[in-house]
């Protein structure tokens, strides 16, 4: 791995920018590249009164819900928004843990492991921040922060390894509409998708193989997607194509044929048409048909969270059990791994070439 402490000397004649506050103090700060990580976001409590402006931030999206917003207004606050609140909050006290939301720990664990990973450059300092894009720290917060600690050139990475318009587009959206209010914006880089990246699916397959070495290998192996609506997809969204890839890819890298290694999609609401084969009809199909130990992976979650330790781990577990089977175990995501760490950290390193704070640095 490359030297990432610098030199003293190199900091000494880091480049810097003048900068005058909003009450007329001077500052003068070094140089530094942001990295801003970006996942979906976690209610403050597992509470239907801290649920309630969580989901209304959510569904409140035009990303997410594509539908009129007079119609979805009513909708939402007429119906989901009085039902839905006690019913997120019940699912979300099955998962939280003494620390808090499992999505907001793993995701500050997996911001502080890449900050040490990249650490400090030859040429200057390297930020890594986390943002949520619904809940707290929001996008904007969390720009207007870095900027404030010298931040001149911003590297965006959403945590969705594939491609929605409901996910990262919603994120390329959040930090637009910041940068519309800056005076001075940074210069801006985006990370749109890493679904098959060489040591992205490197690492989720070590990440499965390492599971299977010390819990042995079930009957097959079951990757669960989160879904979107058909139409969005029939509307040009890549998302189902780039599930597909990484599907294909980590068939490739662990050997399996598509009997051994099956896709289905989770976390439908609504009566429309969303993306199929559904992940809670497939593992009862499967346990009917005498599959007795499934594995069940979700490379489209960077972070464990509700979907997949409530959604998989607890609801899925229990269809597949109840239809027949002895057990479905789920994989945990990435989360900090060394592995997804090391892959991160070269996905940034090679978006960021050509700017100063990384000249020096090889992939770690």
């Amino acid at each position: 791995m490359a030297d990432l402490t610098g030199s003293s000397a190199a900091h000494a004649t880091m480049p810097t920018y003048h900068y005058t506050g909003p009450a007329g103090q001077s500052y003068d700060q070094p140089n530094q590249a942001g990295v801003l990580l970006v996942n979906l976001g976690t209610p403050d409590a597992p509470t239907a009164r801290a649920v309630r402006p969580y989901l209304a931030e959510f569904l409140g999206d035009p990303r997410v819900i594509e539908y009129p917003r007079w119609l979805w207004w009513l909708i939402l606050h007429g119906i989901i928004l009085r039902i839905r609140p006690a019913r997120s909050a019940h699912a979300y006290a099955r998962v939280w843990t003494p620390e808090g939301s499992p999505l907001r720990i793993g995701s500050e664990r997996l911001a502080a492991a890449l900050q040490a990973r990249l650490g400090q450059t030859a040429a200057g300092s390297v930020r890594v921040a986390l943002a949520m894009r619904y809940g707290k720290p929001s996008v904007r917060e969390q720009i207007a922060q870095m900027q404030r600690e010298g931040v001149r050139r911003l590297l965006v990475l959403p945590l969705y390894p594939q491609y929605s318009g409901t996910s990262t587009g919603s994120v390329i959206d959040a930090v637009a509409d910041t940068f519309k209010h800056l005076r001075w914006p940074p210069e801006l880089r985006m990370i749109n998708d890493y679904h098959d990246d060489a040591g992205h699916i490197d690492a989720l397959a070590q990440s499965i193989e390492r599971w299977w070495a010390e819990h042995g290998r079930g009957d097959k192996l079951l990757l669960s997607f989160h879904g979107i609506p058909q139409r969005y997809v029939a509307a040009g969204d890549p998302y189902l194509q780039q599930c597909q890839a990484t599907a294909r890819l980590l068939r490739e890298r662990l050997q399996l044929d598509e009997a051994q290694l099956l896709v289905s999609f989770q976390s439908r609401v609504g009566r429309e048409p969303w993306l199929q084969p559904y992940t809670d009809e497939t593992v009862k199909r499967l346990a009917r048909e005498g599959v007795k130990r499934l594995d069940v992976a979700c490379p489209g979650f960077a972070v464990d969270c509700l979907e997949t330790l409530e959604e998989i781990a607890m609801q899925n577990a229990e269809f597949f059990t109840e239809a027949g089977g002895d057990a479905l175990r789920y994989i945990p995501a990435l989360n900090d791994s060394n592995e997804q760490v090391a892959s991160l950290a070269a996905l940034i390193v090679r978006h960021s070439q050509g700017w100063p704070e990384f000249s020096s640095r090889q992939a770690p």
